[in-house]
């Protein structure tokens, strides 16, 4: 599952993965991203800033939950200086944007392997 408030970013990457057989889901709204009940994805590529949401929120209450405590996050940010910040709240690695596709098809292939 792809976060990210950038439509530009979510289509890119989505097109990415799906080539590379990957099936996707996409938000642009981060809250809809707490309220996984029964789809649960495998791999959730989670940005830190969105519009009304902190990823890192997110993050930390999806790790604190039985049903998807164990769901890999990659947070992505535009700002490098934040990957600290975004390991503490819980996820499995960082990505700083703008990034190169197969460093990104690396760390996913890494974390549902």
């Amino acid at each position: 599952m792809i976060a990210d408030d950038d439509p530009g970013i979510v289509d890119a990457v989505e097109m990415l993965l799906e080539f590379e057989g990957y099936t996707v889901t996409t938000t642009v709204d981060g809250s809809t991203v707490l309220d996984m009940k029964d789809e649960l994805p495998d791999l959730l590529l989670l940005d830190i800033w969105m519009s009304g949401e902190d990823g890192r929120d997110i993050c930390r209450k999806l790790k604190a939950t039985t049903a998807t405590k164990n769901i890999p996050i990659i947070m992505v940010s535009a700002s490098r200086d934040i990957a600290d910040s975004a390991m503490e709240a819980g996820a499995d690695d960082f990505l700083a944007k703008p990034f190169e596709m197969n460093v990104l098809l690396k760390k996913i292939e890494r974390l549902t392997h």
